[in-house]
């Protein structure tokens, strides 16, 4: 397995729609095990392949408290959504220390391939459904401060341009 580098806001790459995968071979597999290791690595609880700069339709996420089960989306979409939404705190991997309140479905139900090919449906609700919700906005190359004021998404693409020249200097 690899650490895979993560793409930071404001990358451009990051507004890349990302296209169906067309078969889950070892190839895949391998990328999502690489995946997985990056986002418990990086202490997040999903990680879309757009954010490594892999534009294929794949998420990996896991929100569960003891870390220990993984879920494989590829291909997915949703094919429910509840009328009720919900307002909670949003962070991302790819903005790293900045959190801010997203309006999302409240209740999602997912359908998509597991690692192995097969076509599942996923009924998921709470930090789950956020996540779900999240992860597919990057594959159609959304980030969530897309959905945050002009004022706030300024300055968060200044703060994250001077962070990212900050970490380069001292390398």
């Amino acid at each position: 397995m690899a650490m895979l580098p993560i793409l930071r806001f404001p990358d451009p790459r990051l507004h890349t729609v990302a296209a169906p995968v067309a078969e889950v071979d070892d190839a895949m597999r391998r990328l999502i095990d690489d995946m997985f290791e990056t986002m418990y690595d990086a202490e997040g609880v999903g990680l879309a392949a757009t954010q490594v700069d892999v534009h294929k339709r794949l998420i990996v996420m896991d929100t569960s408290e003891k870390r220990d089960q993984p879920v494989v989306l590829i291909n997915p979409e949703l094919v429910k959504v509840s009328d009720e939404m919900s307002m909670g705190e949003e962070g991302c991997l790819s903005v790293p220390t900045i959190y801010d309140e997203v309006p999302r479905h409240a209740r999602v139900t997912v359908r998509a391939l597991d690692r192995n090919g097969q076509t599942f449906e996923m009924d998921a609700e709470g930090l789950t459904a956020v996540c779900v919700q999240h992860e597919m906005d990057h594959l159609m190359g959304k980030v969530f401060v897309e959905y945050l004021s002009p004022l706030k998404r300024e300055r968060i693409k200044t703060k994250m341009i001077k962070k990212t020249r900050d970490e380069q200097k001292r390398r």
